[in-house]
């Protein structure tokens, strides 16, 4: 549901500003009004999986998003459209922190690489069929109908999981007979002598002890005080979870200013139809679909390290190559730019996400999951608006199609320069591998 969205409002967004109708900021603001929902929110949705259990937090999730998603369809203005979208992002904050968190939870550490490539590569297929099913309907039906094709899944969606025989997704100290997990090192008694060490899967284990102590207490505020805090801002004392959320808040940084603007500049430059523009934008998630298998597997054979940095130094060498054709208006010239940053997104995501969660214990993994996509979506929001002050700021200087393609180069060069970024925070922040923690196996079935 999630990434059906994301592609059939890129693919429709032109069309929507002439029929509602939408300013160049008010297009802006459709994209960011859910970004930005979903990053203020989303710490949130980790909270309520500890506190309403796993599977009901995602199947209300769900819900949210699909009645949302109804109501983005019957939209009449700008105003409406964007408190609708800004619904949509309540609902995606609620599913992503656990539906990854109960697909991790229910393998072991050496499959997990593996494992949540093909749960990535379930969601890419339908990023891929975004721009081809909503093109179609934008183009031939209308673009409400294309907003409407996330209310079937969304119905069928619940179904799916109340009859899913699963693992018990609660924190372990949420189930029946179990001992409460205490939040990692919040209000911990000093260790009596001879006892035991606290257990390494703790996102705190390992860290200094000034990390956990004094300089934390400065840095964190309320947040690490707290016996259990919305924000478990101790997980960042772990390098490496810090370098694989950083990576993914500057990869969101540079790509939803992209996808929104080059979506833009198909449909208004080059004057390509809805499904034309979903069909250009096959070079782009095809590779990404495919590299996400890859990265994955590489992930599981050697750490996260690797992938991360091959994935992102190839994603900034394509988005230089991308932005360089652009002034051309000509769109095979993008191609090759277009495959080069979908083979490094494919790299880069899935290993950064699994090795973030698998950094931390079960009783925490929702938490964790909430803390990065908080980071992850607060880059896409500043990348949408630094992108678009860029684009929008240097317009009125250029004008003519040449001069608007040379603004959208302009601000393609913010996100080579985010892409990059990520290049120099995996190298100084992340690991060559990944401190595992030993799995709970669970059965399926």
């Amino acid at each position: 549901m999630i990434m059906l969205d994301q592609t059939v409002v890129s693919v429709a967004l032109p069309t929507m500003a002439r029929e509602l109708p939408l300013t160049p900021h008010g297009q802006q603001w459709v994209v960011n009004a859910y970004v930005l929902a979903l990053a203020a929110l989303v710490a949130l949705g980790g909270k309520a999986a500890d506190l309403l259990g796993r599977a009901r937090t995602f199947q209300l999730g769900v819900t949210v998003f699909f009645v949302a998603s109804g109501g983005c369809a019957f939209a009449w203005d700008v105003w409406s459209i964007i408190v609708f979208r800004v619904l949509q992002g309540a609902g995606a904050a609620l599913m992503m922190p656990v539906s990854a968190t109960i697909v991790l939870g229910a393998f072991a550490a050496g499959e997990r690489g593996r494992v949540m490539a093909l749960y990535a590569g379930i969601s890419q297929v339908f990023l891929a069929l975004g721009p081809l099913v909503g093109g179609l309907l934008t183009e031939y039906v209308t673009w409400r109908a294309g907003v409407l094709l996330n209310v079937p899944v969304g119905v069928a969606t619940p179904v799916l999981v109340a009859g899913a025989k699963g693992p018990d997704t609660r924190p372990a100290g949420a189930r029946p007979g179990a001992a409460p997990a205490p939040p990692a090192g919040a209000g911990a008694a000093p260790a009596a002598p001879g006892a035991p060490p606290p257990a390494a899967g703790g996102p705190a284990a390992g860290a200094p002890a000034a990390a956990r102590g004094g300089v934390g207490r400065r840095v964190g505020g309320p947040q690490l005080r707290s016996a259990d805090p919305l924000i478990h801002v101790r997980l960042f004392a772990d390098r490496g979870f810090t370098g694989d959320a950083v990576v993914m808040g500057l990869v969101q940084f540079g790509l939803l200013g992209i996808v929104l603007y080059s979506s833009i500049y198909l449909q208004e430059l080059l004057r390509f139809g809805p499904m034309a523009a979903g069909l250009a934008a096959l070079p782009l998630i095809l590779p990404l679909t495919l590299a996400a298998q890859v990265g994955g597997r590489w992930f599981d054979r050697s750490g996260v390290r690797s992938p991360v940095l091959v994935g992102m130094g190839v994603c900034t060498a394509g988005a230089v190559a991308w932005l360089l054709a652009l002034p051309a208006l000509s769109y095979p010239w993008q191609i090759p730019g277009m495959l080069l940053v979908g083979v490094g997104l494919g790299l880069t995501l899935s290993p950064t996400n699994t090795d973030a969660l698998g950094r931390v214990d079960d009783a925490e993994r929702s938490q964790a999951s909430g803390v990065v996509q908080t980071v992850r979506q607060l880059g896409g929001t500043l990348g949408v608006a630094v992108i678009g002050a860029v684009v929008l700021g240097l317009g009125p200087a250029l004008p003519g199609r040449t001069g608007t393609a040379e603004a959208i180069a302009a601000g393609f060069v913010v996100a080579a320069t985010a892409f990059a970024l990520a290049v120099v925070a995996g190298a100084l922040l992340i690991g060559a591998r990944t401190r595992r923690n030993p799995p709970a196996r669970s059965k399926i079935g």
